[in-house]
């Protein structure tokens, strides 16, 4: 059956240009500093146990955890790995999906075994096949549905389509690959973990191994309804321009290790403290106006990262505190007693034209009530790393650096930098598997 976008996940040899390997190396680079430093969170921990004993490797199967000497089926490597990085919330996202693709991309490639026989130049070719479809599932799917549905609701179609791709399934068993995946993958939704924050985050876990499942399923004859994200007419548009439009431009990257929604607020506060001598102790109020979802990250005192990563008051408190906001803070001094006041005097306004333009934009602005009266106000903000104001490579190295050393040496870290930084100059992935 042949589709454009079958085509678009089987072409074997795609005439990419020079900055989308860039892009590529970037999104590889600044996700696989995530999952180093994830590796040491709670949820990562966890998740290894569950796949040890749930998920064990057989003759048949068998894949690294990423960043771990333990071994599981390829299902339980991508599931491990997603879940993983997930739990540490600095990886990268697109903002219209209003979720991340890299974080199933990068587990579900590296769990594999036909990795192994790739170029450099066959890695980044599914890295930004993985982007673009990822992407526009996700547009799709808040097209289509009246609820808002986590990553792995749509990111279970990224697995699938990898897997196909590197497995060299046929078309027929990609369509009932992408299908399954779409059928099976998890329609959590996504503001009960906003307003409660638990482990399972944006649901990339399930994702990553219900799309995994699938194509594996799919290789055997199990079949599929058709993927309504991919293939109906009401999505047509959406999938009309690819190959042409490149969605894996228009991701962010993240400059701290929470919620989205947070940071424009965080960077209000910061254009503030930059800007004046404020002493946090004489501060009254923190009042942050911005749109409805941030406002809905509302945990004043987190008990957890979890937490942690989706509280806007933590956040801007670490801002005030630190000048940034950091993976310690938001792991290790929860119970912080200068976090925990500052974090206690922020509130939070919805304002209707910030509302108005969310997800496509995210805004916010900062008024500092000071006890003696005295006011700071920030012009609007918006977060750092977007296509418009991205990221410069020394920031997005410094970000690596800063996350991956977290679990690895900065030996290792400078080697798995280089290798990445180098990549098309190998002859094999061999040196970055064995970083990795």
């Amino acid at each position: 059956m042949p589709h454009h976008i079958l085509n678009f996940i089987h072409d074997e040899n795609p005439a990419f240009s020079d900055d989308l390997y860039e892009q590529a190396k970037r999104c590889l680079l600044d996700t696989l500093g995530v999952a180093a430093a994830a590796k040491t969170t709670e949820p990562s921990r966890i998740l290894s146990n569950h796949i040890r004993r749930q998920y064990g490797p057989t003759d048949d199967s068998r894949a690294k955890l990423l960043f771990r000497d333990q071994y599981a089926s390829e299902c339980g490597a991508a599931f491990y790995g997603a879940g993983s990085i997930d739990s540490l919330d600095a990886h990268d996202g697109q903002v219209l999906t209003k979720g991340h693709i890299g974080v199933v991309v990068m587990p579900t490639l590296f769990a594999i075994p036909e990795i192994n026989d790739l170029s450099a130049k066959q890695l980044l070719d599914a890295i930004i096949i993985g982007y673009e479809i990822g992407t526009r599932a996700g547009i799709a799917l808040h097209a289509t549905s009246c609820d808002y549905h986590t990553s792995g609701a749509w990111n279970a179609l990224v697995s699938a389509a990898l897997v196909a791709r590197l497995k060299k399934l046929s078309p027929d068993q990609t369509l009932e690959a992408l299908g399954l995946a779409e059928y099976h993958g998890p329609r959590s939704q996504m503001m009960r973990c906003i307003d409660n924050p638990i482990m399972a985050k944006d649901g990339s876990a399930w994702g990553a191994l219900a799309g995994y499942s699938a194509a594996l399923l799919a290789m055997d004859g199990f079949t599929g309804a058709p993927a309504v994200t991919l293939f109906e007419d009401q999505v047509k548009e959406i999938w009309s321009d690819l190959g042409q439009r490149f969605y894996i431009h228009e991701q962010y990257i993240k400059a701290y290790p929470v919620c989205r929604w947070a940071q424009p607020a965080i960077e209000a506060v910061l254009t503030l403290t930059h800007a004046h001598e404020i002493d946090l102790d004489q501060i009254k109020h923190i009042d942050v106006y911005s749109f409805h979802e941030a406002k809905r990250l509302s945990t004043p005192r987190p008990k957890n990262s979890d937490q942690a990563q989706y509280s806007l008051p933590f956040s801007v408190a670490c801002a005030l505190r630190d000048g940034t906001v950091n993976t310690k803070a938001i792991t290790d001094e929860l119970e912080d007693p200068l976090l925990l006041s500052l974090s206690h005097r922020v509130r939070t306004f919805e304002l209707e034209k910030y509302c108005d333009l969310f997800p496509a934009e995210r805004w916010a602005h900062v008024i500092i009530e000071m006890n003696n009266g005295e006011k700071y106000q920030s012009e609007p903000s918006i977060a750092r790393g977007n296509p418009e104001n991205p990221l410069t490579n020394e920031q997005i190295k410094d970000k690596f650096f800063d996350l991956s050393t977290i679990s690895l040496s900065q030996d290792q870290s400078q080697k798995l930098y280089d290798t990445i930084s180098n990549i098309e100059k190998l002859s094999s992935l061999k040196p970055l598997l064995e970083l990795i």
